[in-house]
This record gives structure tokens, C-alpha cells and sequence, in this order.
């Protein structure tokens, strides 16, 4: 079992839930590894920004810390912060990794995406 750290929430920092955003077990453990491998925190920033082919795309990166205003979710043993904004283009989001050669790496499935490229890297809402 993946171990969790426990920080203390700044003011302005809730608590979220899988039904926002759910980190399926594979992609777990290779964010753990990742985050090991660089000597991070478990703490991954999930965002959507403007850009990519159908104009939304998902942004990950390691933080220190969160920002007033995030929600901070647990699942698969990382805790994923997630700006209000991009909370809404996130609801009820996965993330997945796969170890395939074409197509592999991280991917979102995302029920409130009307249509995605191919790579997967951007959505349209």
C-alpha cells in the first residue's frame, strides 16, 4: 500500500473526492515513481489550459505546496490538487497510464469532453 503524506491545508484549501478526479492504480504507481525518481512530494497540480489542436489541454507537474482556492484529492496513494477553475472540466475525470508503445504514457477519460484529438493531450468541452 502506497503511503500517503499528510500536510496541513492552508485556508482556503478543501477537501475533494474521487468523484472529481480518480487516479486508476497503474497511473499511481508510475506518478509515485515519478515523483520518487525526481525527489518530489506526491503532491500533483492537475490543470487545464488553453492550447492543443481542440483548444483545452491537461497540464501535470509536481508543486510543493497548494494555492488557496485548490481542492485536494487522494486516490491511488497521490494527492492531486486541482485548481476550482479546472475542477469543472474535471468532474468526474480518470487518469490512466499505459505501457504501450503507440499511444502510451498518461491519458484522461473525460465524460465532459465532446471530442478529443488523438493523441489525447487536448479536449474541447
Amino acid at each position: 500500500m502506497a503511503e500517503t503524506i499528510s500536510i496541513d491545508l492552508p485556508e482556503g484549501v478543501r477537501l475533494g473526492n474521487e468523484n472529481l478526479l480518480r487516479v486508476k492504480e497503474l497511473a499511481g504507481k508510475k506518478l509515485l515513481d515519478l515523483a520518487k525518481r525526481e525527489d518530489k512530494d506526491n503532491l500533483l497540480r492537475v490543470a487545464i489550459t488553453g492550447g492543443g489542436c481542440n483548444g483545452l489541454t491537461y497540464r501535470l507537474r509536481f508543486v510543493e505546496e497548494p494555492k488557496s482556492g485548490d481542492i485536494l484529492v487522494h486516490s491511488s496513494g497521490v494527492q492531486i490538487l486541482v485548481d476550482s477553475k479546472s475542477a469543472l472540466y474535471l468532474k468526474g475525470s480518470e487518469l490512466d497510464y499505459s505501457t504501450r508503445l503507440i499511444s502510451g504514457g498518461f491519458n484522461f477519460s473525460n465524460p465532459n469532453a465532446t471530442s478529443s484529438c488523438s493523441c489525447g493531450e487536448s479536449f474541447s468541452i
